[in-house]
């Protein structure tokens, strides 16, 4: 909902009690210092967020040793930041250590290891590293799709990423089908008032902008915009950005 004050004041909180009750050194301590990290870096307090996702790592290291899905969450929690701040050569390691712990735990078919190849995909893409991403990405759907339901969230992130990689590539022919299949997967999974559905029409949307179909994406646009007003209020970042990418459309038009 974007209510970072209040989620902040909660963490602190949280972390105290565990603090108090269990020691300076605990699971929990690091769950929750995790937790707090990742708020931190939602709202772009990166300085703050990078001691905190050390400190739970070390911890995390100490307690149960280098080679634990607890140390691969930290390690993707800590690449993901600097990743967020564009430090690449940082990130890129922490990545790929966090893949290799968790095939290392659960084999190279295992949905866990779909979500960090996934992880990887995506910060390849974000540098424009488009043959690479787009295995990592295939090789994460393929996975989800034979463990998972055959509509299950996680395969309908693994379509909307896919998606976006061929749209950032201007393959839109290849991208439109798997943004529609996602778009309708998470309308019949999560109803029609959801914030992952207003996102998929944004997205889908903004492929129809970039191939000049203005007409199309606008009545996507507004459904977005209608359905996040709804869900998360006027002050959220997604209606921020759906009004920016609807600002966009109507210029071009």
């Amino acid at each position: 909902q974007g209510r970072y004050e209040s989620v902040e004041s909660l963490y602190i909180e949280a972390l105290k009690i565990s603090q108090e009750i269990l020691g300076e050194k605990h699971s929990s301590i690091a769950t929750n210092l995790s937790n707090l990290a990742l708020l931190y870096i939602d709202q772009g307090r990166y300085e703050a967020a990078e001691s905190l996702c050390i400190e739970a790592l070390e911890m995390t290291r100490e307690l149960v040793g280098k080679k634990h899905l607890s140390v691969a969450i930290s390690l993707n929690n800590l690449a993901g930041l600097y990743d967020h701040q564009g430090r690449y050569e940082a990130a890129e390691p922490l990545y790929i250590e966090a893949l290799e712990i968790r095939k290392e735990l659960f084999g190279v078919n295992h949905p866990d290891v779909a979500t960090s190849l996934n992880s990887l995909a995506g910060f390849y893409d974000k540098q424009g590293r488009y043959e690479v991403a787009e295995l990592l990405y295939i090789e994460a759907l393929e996975i989800r799709k034979e463990l998972l339901e055959e509509k299950h969230p996680d395969v309908v992130t693994s379509l909307s990423n896919l998606a976006e990689l061929y749209a950032d590539q201007g393959r839109y022919e290849t991208a439109e089908p798997l943004c529609i299949e996602a778009l309708e997967m998470r309308k019949e999974l999560l109803g029609t008032k959801h914030p992952d559905v207003a996102r998929s029409l944004n997205n889908l949307a903004g492929l129809y902008v970039e191939q000049g179909r203005y007409e199309v994406a606008e009545p996507l646009y507004i459904e977005s915009l209608e359905v996040s007003r709804e869900v998360l209020g006027e002050k959220h970042p997604d209606v921020a950005l759906i009004l920016w990418n609807f600002g966009i459309l109507r210029c071009k038009q």
